[in-house]
Parts: structure tokens; sequence; C-alpha cells
């Protein structure tokens, strides 16, 4: 059993480590938006409740995100496999708060896979990302590293690409303030445990997928 969590600024590439770290180590990937979506969709009293806050462009309190995410870790597969938490602590309370479930429950948290890239990086990512539009295909494109065969199509479906709304750097700068200044004191936080291990992101993603599975397997 495995209880991760990954951290990382937005753009990072958490999201691609998540993937690969779900499936080879077969924990749930267990992420604050999709449980929000999920309750939302489902109708539970604690989506309804974040339904109010988010319908008034309010952010859902600490409280209410954190019964969200109790539930979840209560589920089965959790108490089974372990999870892999993404986009959660993103403050040292919540850790405070987390840590203090798990440990009424006797279990901890084993690995903290910090991803370390550069502003600047993050920035070009996610200016030059393109997405596919075919809600069945999603491919994400790179304009600087790895660019559609033909301008503006899919290579794999032939559908349109299109550049997200928030993917713009005045948006992406306020979500890096964001993190510098609430998410990344995490870092020192779960260091006095001795958990974290800081991955630098490579160019190519086969060579930070090495690293953080160096990491993991210590």
């Amino acid at each position: 059993m495995t209880r991760l969590i990954i951290l990382g600024a937005p753009g990072s590439g958490k999201g691609s480590q998540c993937k690969w770290i779900t499936r080879d180590y077969n924990v749930p990937h267990i992420s604050t938006g999709d449980i929000l979506r999920k309750n939302i969709a489902d109708g539970t009293e604690l989506g309804m409740k974040a339904k109010a806050y988010m319908d008034n462009g309010e952010l859902v309190p600490d409280e209410l995100v954190i019964d969200l995410l109790k539930a979840r870790l209560d589920e089965a597969d959790c108490k089974e496999n372990g999870f892999l938490l993404d986009g959660f602590p993103r403050t040292v309370a919540q850790a405070q708060a987390l840590d203090e479930y798990l440990s009424a429950h006797g279990i901890g948290i084993d690995k903290v896979i910090n991803l370390e890239v550069p502003d600047e990086e993050i920035m070009s990512r996610a200016v030059n990302r393109r997405t596919c539009e075919n809600p069945d295909c999603k491919e994400i494109y790179n304009l600087r590293d790895n660019p559609p065969k033909v301008e503006g199509i899919c290579d794999k479906c032939g559908s349109k690409l299109f550049q997200r709304k928030d993917d713009n750097e005045e948006t992406v700068a306020n979500r890096l303030r964001v993190y510098h200044s609430q998410t990344e004191p995490l870092i020192a936080y779960y260091d006095e445990s001795g958990k974290v291990s800081t991955v630098v992101g490579q160019e190519r993603l086969e060579d930070t997928i090495a690293l953080v599975k160096f990491e993991l397997e210590k």
C-alpha cells in the first residue's frame, strides 16, 4: 500500500506523472477538482454545499474541502491500495488537518514528490499549449516542443485545436503567485519529517518519469 502526495506549481507536469503512478502502483488518483465535480454531479449533501459557494463565485472553504476528501479516503479502494493526492493539500492548514485524520486512523503519508520547474518554463508551456476540441480525444500539443503536423489540426483525429482561455500570461502569472505564497510552504512542512523528494522537471517527459520512479523506489 502506498500513500503519496504530488506537489508542484500549476503547469509543472503533475498530471502526466499521476497517470503512470496510478497505473504502475495501482493507487487511485485523487484530486479535489474531481471530488468536487463528482459530488456535485451525484447531488450529495457536501456537493450541494460546495456548489452553493462555487455558484456565487466564492472559494469552497477549507473545512468543506477536507470533509469531501475524508469521505473519499474512506472509500474501499483507498483503504485497500492507498492513494495519490493531487491538488491537496494546498495550504499548511490543510496539510495539518490531513495529518490529524490519517493519524487518527493509524496511518500516514509515505512520500511527497515535489516537481520543480522554473516559472519561465511553466509560462512558456502554458502559452504554447493547444488542446484538441474533440471530447473523445483531448490530445495536447505544445507549439514549441510538440507541434501538430498541420497547424491548428490534431494529428490523431483531425479535429481543430484550441487554446484554453486560462492559458495566458496574466492568468498563469497569478496562479504562480498563489502557488508560491500558499502552497510552496508545504515543501518545508513535509521536509521536516524527511518525506519530500524533489525532482527537477526535464525537457523530455520520459526523463522526468525516470527520476520520479527512482525516488519512489528508494
